[in-house]
Parts: structure tokens; sequence; C-alpha cells
């Protein structure tokens, strides 16, 4: 019981990584492409997305918690092999839209500054793998927040654009153009970009590496909250820096036009350079965290050993999975017309796949929570509130897509 009498901050790091994980490269380029079309229009809905994020993620950590087990370890026990099965492949669909976009991020990163795609994807995989394989989890979490913070440069870089205050506060406007197909899209991707089906994987199972138990729920809680804010902090400044510098004058069609965005701002230089490091930290800290999502989540399927540190040897399934989702997401990097397009689609492809994982997370709180930490009626009312209008979105989505 000495670890319940560490300080608070001792605790904290699960939720914070995965928030920043959650502003990857996709969602940068997602947010800048809203900013760039719809000027302040989508400013709400990244502020209603705060709690959106938090009751999801402190449900998947109650689960977590309370039993002792991971989200796909969970799912195995108490819905059996089939439904895990289901979870591990919506899993795979996800974290392989996301590395695409990682890498391509990072790919899209070396070519402001003449470097070659196949160094870069090449270099980048080799560093995430190296990370995990040589490291425990509290190395491989520091580095993971260090990269992730770089992503606070377009904090500043919304502030340098001056944004008109008046036209920001008409983007809290209920007011929104939901008959729009095209609004519609990049509210849906906008969805996506924010609730990220690895997520619901990655944290759980993060706590449990770093130790946590029941007692440390109220610590994990504030973790969650605090990486909440944060991760829409960035969403928001990326939008308004690109509503500010680009609408009315265009929209994205590559890294490189991102980065114009910050010229009027920044200065060609250093609005090159600003990019670089928000979009790098974004897309490594990512790469990390849906890596480890897919591999925990495949050892727990199985059963089989997934702690960081215990040795090749010993996690055979657990790093070879690592190593080999890594190395999938680098191989199928393609070259791509726009990687804006391909962002986009994949964070619509992410709201598609939430509503299977709320309702999975739903029957694993009735089924598997104990007594003393059952969702009261309020918490089950808010986490329906927020997560009804979500599920939603991304069902009606899927018939604008179909033409139904």
């Amino acid at each position: 019981m000495r670890t319940r009498r560490l300080p608070l901050l001792a605790f904290l790091g699960p939720g914070l990584m995965v928030m920043l994980a959650d502003t990857d490269a996709g969602c940068v380029v997602t947010a800048a492409q809203s900013g760039a079309t719809w000027g302040y229009r989508l400013l709400l809905v990244q502020v209603l997305l705060v709690p959106v994020l938090y009751l999801v993620l402190e449900l998947a950590v109650r689960l977590a918690l309370t039993t002792g087990k991971g989200l796909t370890e969970l799912i195995r026990d108490e819905l059996g092999p089939a439904w895990t099965a289901v979870a591990v492949a919506t899993l795979a669909v996800s974290v392989l839209g996301a590395l695409v976009t990682e890498f391509a991020g990072l790919a899209g990163v070396g070519a402001l500054f003449g470097l070659p795609r196949a160094a870069v994807v090449g270099a980048s995989a080799a560093l995430l793998v190296l990370l995990v394989v040589t490291g425990g989890y509290r190395r491989v979490e520091v580095v993971g927040i260090a990269l992730g913070s770089l992503e606070l440069v377009f904090v500043g870089a919304a502030l340098a654009a001056h944004p008109d205050p008046a036209a920001v506060a008409s983007g809290l406007s209920p007011v929104q153009p939901y008959g729009d197909p095209g609004y519609f899209a990049l509210l849906a991707a906008n969805v996506g970009a924010v609730v990220m089906p690895w997520m619901l994987f990655y944290q759980p199972t993060a706590v449990l590496q770093k130790g946590l138990t029941r007692w440390h729920l109220r610590a994990a809680r504030i973790d969650t909250a605090v990486g909440a804010v944060v991760t829409q902090l960035v969403m928001v400044a990326v939008l308004v820096a690109a509503a500010a510098s680009l609408h009315g004058g265009g929209s994205l069609e590559s890294i490189g036009s991102l980065a114009a965005a910050l010229t009027p701002a920044l200065g060609s230089t250093a609005g090159r350079v600003v990019l670089a490091l928000g979009i790098s930290g974004a897309a490594l800290v990512a790469a990390i965290v849906v890596s480890l999502a897919a591999s925990w989540s495949v050892a727990e399927a199985f059963g089989k050993p997934r702690r960081l540190g215990d040795g090749i040897r010993r996690a055979r399934l657990f790093y070879g999975a690592y190593a080999a989702v890594v190395a999938a997401g680098a191989g199928i990097v393609l070259a791509s017309d726009s990687l804006v397009r391909l962002s986009v689609d994949v964070e619509i492809l992410n709201a598609l796949l939430l509503p299977v994982l709320f309702a999975l997370l739903a029957v694993l709180a009735r089924r598997a929570l104990p007594a003393p930490y059952r969702l009261a009626p309020r918490r089950r009312f808010a986490l329906v509130a927020v997560t009804g209008p979500v599920a939603a979105v991304a069902l009606v989505w899927v018939g604008i897509a179909l033409g139904l």
C-alpha cells in the first residue's frame, strides 16, 4: 500500500500520453483543413468533444483498474473469442490507418527540408522499434510525452496569427451548416480525429503496465481530464491558425501548404520549423501508442506475456507483433496525391468504428465492473448523452457515403 502515499504526479502519464497521441499527424491535418475550409465554424465541435474524450476513456480506465485486465483481455473473458476477434480486427484497421498517416506525415515534414521519403520513414520505424525493444514502460512513457509536448508549438502559432476575437467567438455558435455534405464530412472526420478506437485499448493496459490499481482511480481520472483538455487545446490552436491564415484563400493539398499557412505569421523558415516540430512530435508519439495498443491487444487475446521490459524471449508474441505493426505501417505508405485527403478519410473511418467499441464498453461496464465501481445513474446518462451523438454522426455519415 506504500504506493498509495506517493505524490499524485507519480501516477500521471498514461492519460496525457494517449491524449497527446490523439492529436496525431492526421488530426493536425484534419483540424487545419477544417479551419481552411470552414473558418472557425468547427470550433464548437472541438470544445464539445472534451467531455466525450474524458467520459469514454475514464470508463475504459475504470474497467482496467478495478478488474486488473486490459480491454482485449476483458472482452475475451467476458464475451468470448468471437467478440475478441471483432475487437482485434477493428483495432487493426484503426491502427494501420493511423500508422499510414503518421509515416506519411513524417515523410511530408522531411520533404520540406529535401529529405528522401524512404530515409525518413525507415529511420523513424527503426527508432520506434529500438525504443520499445530496449526500454521498459517508464522510459517509453517519458520519451512519448516529451515528443508529444512538441505539439504545443501550435498554440504559439495560433497566437502569432492574431485571429480576430469576434470571429473566433462566432465559431462557438450552435448554428451550423449541418445540411451541407462537405461540412458534415469534416464534422465526422473531426469526431473520428478526436475519439480514436486505439485509445480505448492503449490506456487501460498502460495504467496496468505502470503498476496502478483501483486505489489510483482518482489520479487516473485527473490524468485523463488533463490530457483531454490539452489535446483539444492543440486541435483548437491548429484550426485557429489555419482559419486565420487560409480561410477564403485556398485549402490544404499537402504538408507544404500547411507550412504556407504558418508563413504569414511566423515567416518562411520559422513556419517550416514550427510545423516540423509539431507534426513530428505528434506523429512519433502516436506511432508509439498505436503500435503498443495493437501489440498489447494481440498478446492479451492469446493470454501471452506483454510487459515492456520482459525481453524478447519471454514476450516473443508481444514484441513480434509490435515490430510487425510498425513495419506494416511503414511499408504501406504510398505516394498519395493528397495526404490531406488520406488523413481525412482515415479519421472518418475511425468515426465509423466507434459505435462498435462504444457498445462493447457499455456491455463490459454492466458485466465486469465490481459493485462499488459501477456507473451511477447520472454517469450512465452522461455517457449515453455524449456517445450517442458521436455514434449518430458516424451512422449518418455511412448513409451519406453510400448515397442512401
